[in-house]
């Protein structure tokens, strides 16, 4: 499997293929919320 035969859900619910994104940069960040790193994640989803 590669990156892009994958499918994930965006705030809507809604199924997003990473084949839409081909030729995009795309920056995946993993984590959970009850890391530490969770405030730091939701700065950047301002930015994004």
């Amino acid at each position: 499997m590669t990156f892009y035969d994958y499918s994930v859900k965006n705030n809507k619910n809604e199924d997003v293929s990473m084949k839409d994104f081909a030729g995009k940069v795309v920056l995946v960040v993993n984590t959970a919320t009850g890391l530490r790193l969770y405030p730091t994640v939701q700065r950047l989803r301002r930015h994004v």
